[in-house]
């Protein structure tokens, strides 16, 4: 049984937890204003899933299922859900960070600034600032941030203009700080990073402004570069021949969002977002790789094992950055490893994930007119819709039929858990020459103001491939708040209407809900110190924490 130090039995906890679960509970908070020295993070404490007390990293485990193996709080007893308190980070008003606890120590970004809380009562340990970057654009201009990874004694963050930093978990003081996306202005960096083994693993986004991606590997103690897979190949190299010239340069592909890993088969899933420019398909023709792919990386030298596209050739910025999440379960009638996806342009997929096999595609909004369907290898049957001069209504819209906020699997019901916005735009074409300092869209998308995008919360059941609830919300379309799911039969969301709330993980009946004020833009954790669970979720700028009285 693998434990973070400061662990105890969960029976001297004092909190339920499935028989089922390896995991123990408790963990004493610092008794001052430093973290003890004993928070050291090994390797193999985070293969550990499902996560219960601790919520090491920013999926919670490897598998990206989001599914907390804590059931104090139950569909019987989640409408006595309390605020407990609330910790104000003043550099963002739209966060979309999910803290990240160990040891009852949380920890959070905004900006470039990391802070660790005690997370029984929101008091600030310390906090690590650097300026915002001047002379960003698009994605990276705003600032966003989604989190950190903690390894050792070590906490991990990205900064606005793709730099990591590796910060001293102990005092928030700077330890090194590598950038790592030179040679074009328009790099960015949203993203939290992924600890594997060893190696610190970031990415970057920009994926709209004529950069060209890359996943990267750092040494976890020095910082020095490990490996680096381009998503774009160099002109020669297998795929290059959807990038005449130096377009490869230019050919987007980022891998904004953190990806995930199987220790078994020792293979980091990572997505890869649209090609750029992103409206003009005539100067890149072919497929497009990588972009809009899954990648399976070998995380010891960066080495692709396998890829799938899900969008060929994409004039849509239809980013496949949404979570691979990992489920191992009987599927068609056989055990397998399985890769499932609700991707941006309406499908969710099924794959096999030791080989990338296509199993199964099935659409997930009633909006959807680029393709009438998925063939037998998992490559869309195209309609006649692209952007043109005059204007192309495309559905889903810019924002996909889903987006980069999390989706939650229980293992329980075998349901995945994500949002989906039913919405469609009008989509511009007219060429555009790349310029650092400026998009590369060529050219853009209006959107409707009579009729905006409606979010709907929908559980996908894995075992019969069919929609076993879907739970229309009420709000503009304007939310991106992620999903969560408990051991105790809940799934925890950001609606659509400013509030946190919970349903019943098998009926999606309404549980329960807190209204912030402020519109979600993060994805909720649950964790436990000295027995007792807590959830949590950023909105606006506040981190909002709740348990049972």
């Amino acid at each position: 049984m693998r434990t973070f130090r400061f662990a105890v039995h969960a029976a001297a906890a004092g909190i339920a937890l499935l028989a089922s679960s390896p995991l123990v509970l408790a963990q004493r908070p610092p008794a001052s204003n430093s973290i003890s020295a004993e928070i050291d993070v090994d390797p193999d404490d985070l293969t550990v899933k499902p996560p219960a007390a601790d919520w090491p990293s920013y999926n919670g485990d490897y598998t990206g299922r989001r599914y907390s193996a804590l059931n104090q709080i139950t569909s019987e007893n989640v409408g006595q859900l309390r605020a407990q308190w609330a910790f104000h980070l003043p550099r963002s008003s739209e966060l979309e960070v999910t803290p990240v606890v160990i040891a009852g120590i949380m920890f959070v970004t905004a900006a470039n600034d990391a802070y660790a809380v005690d997370a029984s009562t929101g008091r600030q340990i310390w906090h690590h600032t650097m300026p915002v970057s001047e002379g960003l654009i698009d994605d990276a201009s705003q600032h966003h941030n989604r989190g950190v990874a903690v390894l050792g004694t070590n906490v991990y963050m990205e900064t606005d203009n793709a730099h990591l930093l590796c910060i001293d978990v102990r005092s928030g003081h700077l330890v090194w700080d590598v950038p790592y996306a030179e040679g074009n202005k328009n790099y960015g960096a949203t993203s939290a990073p992924l600890v594997v083994k060893d190696k610190v693993l970031v990415g970057t986004s920009g994926g709209d402004d004529g950069v060209r991606g890359f996943i990267s590997a750092f040494n976890a103690d020095t910082g020095k570069l490990a490996w680096k897979f381009w998503t774009i190949p160099a002109p020669g190299e297998p795929g290059s021949a959807s990038w005449p010239g130096e377009l490869y340069l230019r050919g987007g592909g980022t891998t904004w969002m953190p990806g995930t890993y199987d220790p078994e088969l020792n293979t980091v899933y990572w997505g890869t977002s649209n090609p750029s420019p992103d409206f003009e398909g005539d100067v890149r023709p072919g497929n497009d790789l990588y972009t809009d792919c899954v990648l399976a990386l070998d995380p010891d030298n960066g080495n692709l094992k396998w890829y799938f596209q899900f969008t060929p050739h994409d004039l849509f910025d239809y980013d496949a950055t949404e979570t691979p999440v990992l489920v191992d379960t009987h599927y068609k009638g056989e055990p397998r490893k399985l890769l499932v996806e609700a991707n941006r342009n309406g499908f969710v997929y099924v794959l096999d994930r030791t080989d990338g096999k296509f199993f199964s595609a099935k659409p997930f909004v009633e909006k959807l007119n680029w393709a009438k369907g998925i063939d037998a290898d998992g490559r869309p049957i195209r309609t006649d819709v692209k952007p043109t001069a005059e204007g192309m209504l495309v559905c889903p819209g810019f924002e996909g039929a889903t987006n980069w906020y999390s989706p939650a699997y229980n293992p329980d019901t075998h349901f995945l858990y994500f949002l989906a916005v039913e919405d469609c735009a009008t989509y511009l074409l007219k060429h555009q020459d790349f310029e650092e300092g400026k998009t590369f869209y060529s050219t853009g998308v209006q959107h409707s103001h009579a009729e905006r995008g409606k979010k709907i919360l929908i559980a996908y059941d894995l075992a019969t491939d069919s929609f076993a609830w879907r739970y229309p919300q009420i709000g503009m379309g304007h939310s991106s708040g992620g999903a969560m799911t408990t051991a105790g039969g809940l799934v925890f969301f950001g609606n659509d209407a400013e509030s946190f709330e919970a349903v019943d993980s098998r009926t999606g009946v309404s549980l329960w809900h807190f209204q912030t004020g402020q519109n979600m833009h993060a994805s909720p954790m649950s964790y436990a110190v000295n027995g007792k669970q807590y959830v949590a979720i950023a909105s606006g700028n506040d981190v909002f924490t709740f348990a049972l009285p």
